[in-house]
């Protein structure tokens, strides 16, 4: 079971009426002695808690993914 996780970062998603973009970092995701990740979630409905899409990212991923990101501007 993960630990306990909190929402860093909330952002409006563009082309809805309450849909958010989440952004946390979650220790041991996986269980004991996993990673820590990033999680990148989707939520159409506003609750940043629950998002019906996400994404885990290994912080040793994050920089390469960063880079990807801004390419696409």
């Amino acid at each position: 079971m993960p630990k306990e996780t909190t929402v860093e970062t909330t952002i409006p998603l563009s082309g809805t009426k309450n849909g958010v973009i989440s952004v946390s970092k979650i220790s041991e995701p996986y269980g004991k002695d996993s990673g820590v990740v990033a999680s990148i979630g989707i939520s159409l409905d506003g609750d940043a808690t629950s998002p019906e899409w996400k994404v885990h990212i290994p912080l040793d991923n994050l920089d390469a993914v960063i880079e990807a990101l801004e390419n696409l501007k």
